[in-house]
Protein backbone atom coordinates (compact mmCIF):
# COMPACT_ATOMS: atom_id res chain seq x y z
CA UNK A 1 0.00 0.00 0.00
CA UNK A 2 1.67 3.68 -0.66
CA UNK A 3 1.66 6.10 2.12
CA UNK A 4 -1.24 8.50 0.35
CA UNK A 5 -3.64 5.80 0.20
CA UNK A 6 -3.39 4.76 3.44
CA UNK A 7 -3.74 8.59 4.69
CA UNK A 8 -6.77 8.82 2.37
CA UNK A 9 -7.85 5.94 4.52
CA UNK A 10 -6.94 7.51 7.76
CA UNK A 11 -8.33 10.99 6.29
CA UNK A 12 -11.96 8.67 5.81
CA UNK A 13 -12.00 6.93 9.03
CA UNK A 14 -10.81 10.43 10.88
CA UNK A 15 -13.83 12.26 9.16
CA UNK A 16 -16.36 10.15 9.36
CA UNK A 17 -18.28 8.65 12.59
CA UNK A 18 -19.06 5.06 11.25
CA UNK A 19 -17.31 3.77 7.40
CA UNK A 20 -18.39 0.99 6.04
CA UNK A 21 -15.89 0.43 3.02
CA UNK A 22 -18.14 -1.87 1.07
CA UNK A 23 -18.66 -2.79 -2.15
CA UNK A 24 -21.07 -0.38 -4.05
CA UNK A 25 -22.80 2.43 -2.45
CA UNK A 26 -25.01 2.36 0.51
CA UNK A 27 -27.93 3.08 -2.01
CA UNK A 28 -27.02 0.48 -3.94
CA UNK A 29 -25.02 -2.24 -2.54
CA UNK A 30 -22.75 -4.49 -5.41
CA UNK A 31 -22.74 -7.85 -2.68
CA UNK A 32 -24.87 -9.30 -0.53
CA UNK A 33 -22.30 -8.99 2.76
CA UNK A 34 -22.30 -5.37 1.80
CA UNK A 35 -25.72 -5.18 1.75
CA UNK A 36 -26.41 -6.81 5.05
CA UNK A 37 -24.12 -4.45 6.72
CA UNK A 38 -25.96 -1.56 5.02
CA UNK A 39 -29.05 -3.17 6.39
CA UNK A 40 -28.39 -3.15 9.84
CA UNK A 41 -26.64 0.51 10.04
CA UNK A 42 -30.28 1.73 8.49
CA UNK A 43 -32.26 -0.30 10.92
CA UNK A 44 -29.90 1.00 13.25
CA UNK A 45 -30.73 4.79 11.96
CA UNK A 46 -27.24 5.80 12.47
CA UNK A 47 -25.46 8.13 9.62
CA UNK A 48 -22.51 6.13 8.16
CA UNK A 49 -19.99 7.14 5.36
CA UNK A 50 -20.09 4.59 2.41
CA UNK A 51 -16.77 4.22 0.93
CA UNK A 52 -17.46 2.01 -2.53
CA UNK A 53 -13.95 -0.11 -3.18
CA UNK A 54 -15.11 -0.82 -6.30
CA UNK A 55 -15.07 2.38 -7.48
CA UNK A 56 -10.61 2.60 -6.36
CA UNK A 57 -8.67 -0.38 -6.59
CA UNK A 58 -5.95 1.31 -4.45
CA UNK A 59 -8.53 1.54 -1.93
CA UNK A 60 -10.11 -1.84 -1.93
CA UNK A 61 -6.14 -3.59 -1.86
CA UNK A 62 -5.26 -0.82 0.60
CA UNK A 63 -7.90 -1.36 2.74
CA UNK A 64 -6.76 -4.60 3.22
CA UNK A 65 -3.44 -4.06 4.27
CA UNK A 66 -4.52 -1.12 6.41
CA UNK A 67 -6.79 -3.82 8.61
CA UNK A 68 -4.89 -6.73 8.52
CA UNK A 69 -8.82 -8.10 7.56
CA UNK A 70 -8.64 -9.69 3.82
CA UNK A 71 -12.49 -9.35 2.89
CA UNK A 72 -14.49 -6.57 2.35
CA UNK A 73 -16.85 -4.78 3.76
CA UNK A 74 -15.01 -3.24 6.96
CA UNK A 75 -16.66 -1.52 9.42
CA UNK A 76 -15.53 1.41 11.29
CA UNK A 77 -16.79 2.87 14.42
CA UNK A 78 -15.12 6.25 16.28
CA UNK A 79 -11.65 5.20 14.31
CA UNK A 80 -12.04 1.36 15.79
CA UNK A 81 -12.11 -1.41 12.94
CA UNK A 82 -15.18 -3.54 14.39
CA UNK A 83 -14.69 -5.88 11.44
CA UNK A 84 -16.82 -7.63 8.31
CA UNK A 85 -20.29 -8.76 7.95
CA UNK A 86 -20.58 -11.97 9.99
CA UNK A 87 -19.00 -9.98 13.17
CA UNK A 88 -20.95 -7.12 12.52
CA UNK A 89 -24.16 -9.29 12.41
CA UNK A 90 -23.58 -11.23 15.21
CA UNK A 91 -22.77 -7.99 17.16
CA UNK A 92 -26.39 -6.77 16.07
CA UNK A 93 -27.76 -9.83 17.20
CA UNK A 94 -26.36 -9.88 20.65
CA UNK A 95 -27.05 -6.34 20.98
CA UNK A 96 -23.52 -5.37 21.33
CA UNK A 97 -23.94 -3.42 18.24
CA UNK A 98 -26.19 -1.45 19.90
CA UNK A 99 -24.37 -0.95 23.39
CA UNK A 100 -21.14 -0.04 21.34
CA UNK A 101 -23.08 2.36 19.41
CA UNK A 102 -24.61 4.22 22.41
CA UNK A 103 -20.59 3.95 24.72
CA UNK A 104 -19.28 6.03 21.62
CA UNK A 105 -22.07 8.22 21.90
CA UNK A 106 -23.50 7.58 18.72
CA UNK A 107 -27.68 7.51 19.08
CA UNK A 108 -29.26 4.77 17.70
CA UNK A 109 -32.76 5.29 16.83
CA UNK A 110 -34.06 1.90 15.57
CA UNK A 111 -33.92 0.48 18.44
Amino acid sequence: MTNPTEQRIRDVIASNDIVLFMKGVPAAPQCGFSGAVVQILSGLGVPFAGVNVLADPEIRDGIKAFSNWPTIPQLYVKGEFLGGCDIVREMFNAGELTALLNDKGIAVAGV
